[in-house]
């Protein structure tokens, strides 16, 4: 015997599904109240690197930006992901110097880069052990602000995945 479940749920519960959570209840034919606990959108399907993202492509072709950057591997092991970000996160800094002394239109968005990259890294305790098997930032070649730039965003693009 087939059991149909009829949802009481309203059409806006179910735009809820998609952007948070709440309770529905169903009942099957038998008059059986079964309650539902919708769980919220996570992280999982919003990259928390995605404000970086936009503002590198707000300055990735910047003329104003002339500095030569030490460059993390993009093909790095993947142990070693976390140090990687942390050294593009570090020579932002170097950019956000550059362009103060050149007072550059992208200061902000260099600025913003830096502080939503240092926010999400705040939050993990680099592992001392993982750490000592990569590479420090100054041993990766210095490269230009343009391959800096397209490195960059590999890396990123690789951690949203």
């Amino acid at each position: 015997q087939k059991i149909h479940l009829k949802s009481i749920c309203l059409q806006y519960q179910l735009y809820l599904l998609l952007n948070s959570h709440f309770f529905c209840l169903l009942k099957n034919g038998m008059g059986l109240i079964i309650l539902c606990a919708y769980i919220p959108k996570t992280e999982a399907g919003h990259c928390k690197w995605a404000e970086v993202l936009k503002d590198l492509e707000k300055i990735k072709t910047s003329k104003e930006i002339d500095v030569r950057l030490y460059t993390a591997n993009t093909d790095e092991d993947v142990k070693c992901q976390e140090p990687v970000m942390r050294c593009f996160f570090l020579e932002t800094e170097v950019i956000i110097q550059e362009c103060r002394i050149k007072n550059c239109s992208e200061t902000q968005d260099v600025v913003n880069i830096w502080k939503n990259g240092n926010a999400s890294l705040q939050n993990k305790k680099l592992n001392a052990t993982t750490s000592a098997k990569c590479k420090e930032c100054e041993e990766y070649e210095e490269k230009s602000f343009t391959e800096f730039i397209q490195s960059f965003v590999k890396v990123i693009q690789r951690n949203c995945k």
